[in-house]
């Protein structure tokens, strides 16, 4: 058979980075690394083509080469993937659907002729098998949660390394904590499952055989979820980065135990980490508790992002407004609290309700969910009603992402974070680095309104801490990106409908 593997288009948000895709000549952040997973899972006799409509169209050709299409997505692609599947139907064949936007709502996308609800690995033989003697099931549910053992390394021949800013690996599924909103538990359990170190490197490994000489993302729901497995696998990994030269900077996700543990940051420094993304959320302590982020409530972040910083880990932080317990003064506590604690990478969103988390089981129980979910919380959309009102929320919001994202708080930001950051992330300068610093000069220095607070900014860092150089490039194309992001909603109509 003809397997047409397709990954649908994201709209223009906070990680679709589009902004900063110019600088690198670069057509998309992230690769599809569920396709890539399930594409070496598929009968090695079949074809194999991958399309990601995030780096080119999914033109008719593909259409007509195909016997089956597969779509996997996430809630935020949830318009491309109708079209897309639309578009599969209309030239009669037969269409498959994985993926988080599928197991929330499968209802929500007509025409699709076999769903695979859950992960893959325990379900998809059973799929193929039945479809191979003609009795495939319109719905393939997941009984149980896969042992990471069954998963093959991903085909990265199917795409074009040329295209992406950073490949995608992942370590472990599932986080022992148990946020309100979060869909990981619902998705992935509380028992974190890991890779062993040897599998886990040999997919790095096949990743380096590939050719990859740049940033890895290891998109872990939480990396130290399982501190013992991690703290056995990082020593391991830093000896195969020391031994090939540092070939990878590592980003991840993970929560804020990090900063109580001096000997894992020190791990995943070794192991040449550079980014790690922490849901933060609030400086509430009465809307941590609603959500159930106990973790998060006696922590002092300033202290904890700082010490982080310390370690050569720059935080990326999520913050959320719209909590039952929020007020209208919350806006201005976060606007404080993110300049305070100097994360540059404030991904600040409105409250939603994820399909199936606990958060969706209470709020329909109190009638107060309306509406589809975008799956994008940074585009000022809701699906519930908020006990402040709307408006007030939609309209504070605005206002927070405005101030947040002005230049002059933006630059604030990036040296409260270079006063406590020792880079530490080792490795060569690549060309799309010096390219990307040449574009800025002109893109930022000269016609911008933020030129005088980026060469500010330049001059600081080359005459006080010049191994940060390359990190506070990124930081001021980044905030670029940022900047038209919030303006775009900033265009958003919160008014309620007549």
């Amino acid at each position: 058979m003809n397997a047409l593997l397709v990954y649908p288009a994201y709209p223009d948000t906070f990680w679709s980075f589009k902004h900063v895709l110019p600088f690198i000549a670069k057509k998309a952040a992230f690769p599809p690394l569920g396709l890539l997973t399930v594409a070496a899972m598929l009968p090695p006799s079949w074809e194999k083509r991958l399309v990601d409509v995030n780096v080119a169209p999914l033109g008719e050709a593909d259409l007509a080469w195909a016997d089956v299409v597969l779509v996997s997505a996430m809630l935020v692609q949830t318009p491309s993937a109708r079209d897309i599947i639309a578009r599969a139907k209309a030239a009669g064949k037969r269409v498959v659907a994985g993926g988080p936007a599928f197991l929330a709502q499968p209802g929500s996308f007509p025409g699709v002729d076999h769903f695979i609800l859950g992960e893959a690995e325990d379900i998809l033989p059973t799929f193929l098998e039945d479809l191979q003697h003609g009795r495939a099931r319109p719905v393939y549910e997941a009984a149980g949660r896969p042992d990471l053992g069954a998963t093959p390394l991903p085909l990265w021949e199917l795409v074009n390394f040329k295209d992406y800013v950073s490949m995608s690996v992942q370590y472990s599924r599932g986080c022992p904590f148990d946020c309100e909103f979060c869909g990981i538990v619902a998705m992935n359990g509380r028992r974190p499952r890991v890779k062993s170190p040897d599998q886990m490197l040999g997919e790095l490994q096949s990743l380096y055989d590939a050719g990859w000489r740049d940033t890895v993302f290891i998109v872990d729901d939480n990396f130290i979820g399982n501190l013992a497995h991690v703290k056995e696998f990082l020593p391991l990994l830093a000896a195969w980065q020391r031994k090939r030269g540092y070939p990878y900077k590592f980003m991840t996700e993970a929560s804020v135990n990090l900063a109580q543990d001096v000997t894992l940051m020190r791990m995943m420094s070794a192991a040449n980490f550079h980014k790690v993304f922490i849901g933060i959320e609030t400086p509430s302590v009465e809307s941590l508790k609603e959500c159930g982020k106990n973790q998060n409530v006696a922590t002092d972040f300033a202290s904890a992002v700082r010490t982080i910083h310390q370690h050569g880990m720059q935080v990326m932080g999520g913050f959320i407004v719209g909590f039952d317990h929020d007020t209208p003064s919350i806006f201005e506590q976060q606007i404080r609290f993110i300049q305070d604690i100097g994360v540059v990478t404030a991904m600040v969103g409105v409250l939603n309700a994820l399909p199936q988390t606990r958060l969706w089981r209470r709020l329909q129980a109190e009638d107060r969910l309306v509406g589809e979910m975008s799956g994008e919380n940074t585009d000022a959309s809701l699906n519930f009603i908020p006990r402040m009102g709307r408006e007030t929320l939609l309209e504070g919001y605005k206002q927070l992402l405005g101030v947040i994202y002005s230049p002059k708080k933006y630059y604030q930001r990036i040296n409260t974070f270079l006063a406590a950051y020792t880079p530490t992330a080792r490795g060569k300068i690549l060309s799309t680095e010096v390219w990307a610093f040449a574009r800025s000069m002109w893109s930022i220095g000269v016609v911008s309104h933020a030129r005088f607070a980026y060469w500010k900014l330049m001059l600081k860092t080359l005459t006080t801490k010049r191994k940060a150089f390359p990190v506070a490039v990124e930081l001021a194309i980044l905030g670029l990106h940022f900047e038209r992001v919030a303006r775009r909603v900033l265009c958003v109509d919160t008014a309620p409908e007549a």
